[in-house]
């Protein structure tokens, strides 16, 4: 079987988290199913990226993935990656990818991403 176009990790000890993802794979169950995309659990895996110098905790905190080619994205491009990849979800990867709103959208994501790894970090989810 050829390489993933798309390899995400997650967290699914965050509810948040792990809602969306299973959104995702809901909407994506044939890329799924072909191997196309996967979405790993990073607590089952918590050094899949360590020899890239990606600790658990970034993992906790943002989105991480690989593409075919094995280049690395984080937070916001990842979700742009999935909604490209997701039927009718192509029209969200151009309106927060397009050239002028990524730059706002990755500080949203990661203004987001803070508060909610921050929120699981108080409710003791880790």
């Amino acid at each position: 079987m050829s390489r993933p176009v798309l390899t995400v990790w997650y967290n699914t000890r965050c509810p948040v988290c792990d809602a969306g993802i299973g959104r995702q794979k809901r909407r994506l169950v044939e890329a799924v199913k072909a191997g196309r995309i996967e979405f790993r659990d990073i607590n089952l895996e918590p050094d899949a990226l360590s020899s890239r110098g990606i600790a658990l905790e970034d993992i906790r905190c943002r989105l991480h993935a690989t593409d075919a080619q094995g280049r690395l994205l984080v937070g916001a491009d990842v979700a742009i990656a999935v909604w490209l990849t997701t039927p009718g979800e192509g029209w969200l990867a151009r309106l927060f990818g397009n050239r002028l709103m990524l730059p706002p959208t990755r500080i949203a994501y990661d203004r987001f991403a803070d508060l909610l790894y921050g929120w699981n970090r108080r409710k003791g989810r880790w």
